[in-house]
């Protein structure tokens, strides 16, 4: 009777280890089927009590980054007297521009609050959507489940919403840039219209306070350039994270289960510079697998135990690569051989669209494929270069 306990345990069981070295008595994961450390070790886990298996750690979604709180209204322009001179009357044009300069800075400070009030409501409607499909995939659902669906594609066109805000925001960061030449414009035209001949004490003293006063809008400008830029950035690079989010929890859907964050998160951590590139396949030769999936059976739920034996690595080594083999049994003579080599490739490229899914760049696994007389169904194994 304990024997066959035992053995229900270590059907599909899942051994994760907290880093990517290992010891003697440590197993790499293995998802279905007997234990790729043989009988005798077997044995020995079987003797030791069973530890309750640890439930999936809730995805945390990242909260919308602060956006600016800033408001750039102008603070006028102080009007002047005619004083019939050639000087007065240029004094008098560069005061007609600023105006219509402030005006279109008053309008493009209106159009940024409007935007951000529109970015935080869509942002906690799409946040709102996604906990409620996170919370029914942390109790548990069946995969695929039609309202998870419908909730995702909400979640999705909340999401849209989003990028088409900052998309504005966009625009109107190109419409003060534009705001931005024209003011540096009035003052250097205000400094050139000091040195004109022909003014009178008057003159100058209007002068001056319209050089106060375009310098001022001036400061503003900038300020208001460098908030909304700020803004841009970060709400972008917020949109692309939770995008990539989106699609972890759509293969979860998929699973009927919870995963964490993207992979991609950390995988795209390193440089630009050192980001790793899988290349050819290398030989995996009396290297132990991070994972073993048998696919003993049609439907073999893998997909949690991937996600997490990935994500702890790539927590210890954002570059890591990976080696993905489909493993093909050599039983049954050369054409069942070749049947079996074709299916655990096709598993294999599966399990490859699992982890793009989970956000592990396409480029970080390279896919290989080889026999093996000790496996008894078709297997696929990964491994850590």
């Amino acid at each position: 009777m304990v024997q066959s306990k035992a053995r229900i345990l270590l059907v599909g069981a899942v051994l994760l280890l907290p880093a990517c070295a290992f010891t003697e008595e440590a197993l790499w994961p293995s998802l279905t089927g007997e234990d790729p450390a043989g009988k005798d070790k077997a044995a020995k886990a079987a003797a030791k009590p069973s530890t309750p298996a640890q439930p999936p750690e809730t995805m945390v979604v990242s909260g919308q980054p602060p956006l600016g709180t800033g408001t750039f209204q102008p603070t006028g322009v102080t009007p002047g007297t005619p004083t019939g001179t050639a000087v007065g009357k240029k004094v008098d044009e560069l005061r007609e521009e600023l105006k219509k300069l402030q005006a279109n800075i008053s309008t493009q400070n209106v159009q940024l609050q409007q935007t951000r009030a529109k970015i935080v409501q869509d942002s906690q409607r799409y946040h709102g959507t996604l906990a409620a499909v996170q919370t029914r995939l942390q109790v548990g659902t069946t995969p695929g489940n039609p309202i998870l669906v419908q909730q995702f594609n909400s979640a999705q066109a909340d999401l849209d919403r989003l990028a088409a805000d900052i998309a504005e925001m966009n625009k109107l960061a190109t419409d003060v840039a534009g705001s931005s030449t024209l003011s540096a414009f009035l003052a250097e035209s205000a400094r050139a219209t000091r040195q004109l001949s022909g003014a009178v004490d008057e003159d100058h003293r209007q002068l001056a306070i319209l050089e106060d006063e375009v310098d001022r809008t001036v400061v503003l400008i900038d300020r208001l350039l460098k908030e909304v830029s700020v803004d841009v950035r970060r709400q972008t690079n917020y949109v692309a994270t939770e995008r990539a989010n989106l699609n972890v929890v759509s293969a979860g859907i998929k699973a009927g289960e919870i995963y964490g964050a993207s992979l991609a998160a950390v995988a795209n951590s390193v440089t630009q510079a050192a980001r790793p590139v899988a290349g050819q396949p290398m030989d995996v030769a009396g290297r132990r697998p991070l994972v073993v999936i048998r696919f003993d059976r049609s439907d073999v739920p893998y997909q949690q135990a991937l996600y997490s034996a990935v994500s702890r690595v790539l927590e210890r080594r954002p570059d890591a690569i990976f080696d993905l083999v489909a493993v093909a049994p050599t039983e049954g003579g050369p054409a069942r051989e070749a049947l079996n080599a074709n299916k655990s490739r096709r598993l294999a490229e599966g399990v490859l669209r699992s982890l793009v899914d989970m956000g592990l760049p396409p480029t970080r696994v390279a896919l290989s494929s080889k026999t093996m007389a000790q496996a008894k169904v078709n297997e696929v194994h990964l491994y850590l270069r």
